[in-house]
């Protein structure tokens, strides 16, 4: 897939998110909680990417997928455009696909009304 779309369906999901924010369909901390957890996600493959480089500890791929499950994914998908990490190894890339299933799909039910009646158990 080209680079171009990836990044641009990742900026289109995170505006569609504040859009639900600011028309108050989605809390305030969803957008809050992907951006930071983004962050991290980037900061994350950015070192892992420079301990590769150096012969260092890297992280494991187990944990760079759970930050993309767990709302980091469009941190994931940037890092792996802008600083050419792990974009190469088809099994990382399909896997890092399906935590973004995942999450988008947890996502959907929770804006949902069957999820809009569990959450406040949370």
């Amino acid at each position: 897939m080209n680079s171009r779309i990836k990044i641009g369906g990742t900026l289109l999901f995170l505006v569609l998110v504040t859009a639900g924010v600011i028309s108050e369909r989605l809390p305030l901390f969803v957008i809050v909680t992907y951006l930071s957890i983004s962050i991290i996600t980037y900061i994350a493959y950015a070192r892992d990417k420079s301990a590769a480089r150096n012969g260092q500890w890297r992280i494991k791929e187990s944990t760079l997928h759970l930050l993309s499950l767990c709302c980091g994914w469009p941190g994931a998908v940037i890092a792996q455009q802008y600083l050419r990490h792990k974009s190469q190894k088809l099994s990382f890339r399909v896997g890092l696909w399906c935590m973004i299933v995942l999450n988008t799909a947890g996502l959907g039910w929770s804006i949902s009304p069957q999820g809009q009646a569990y959450l406040p158990i949370f």
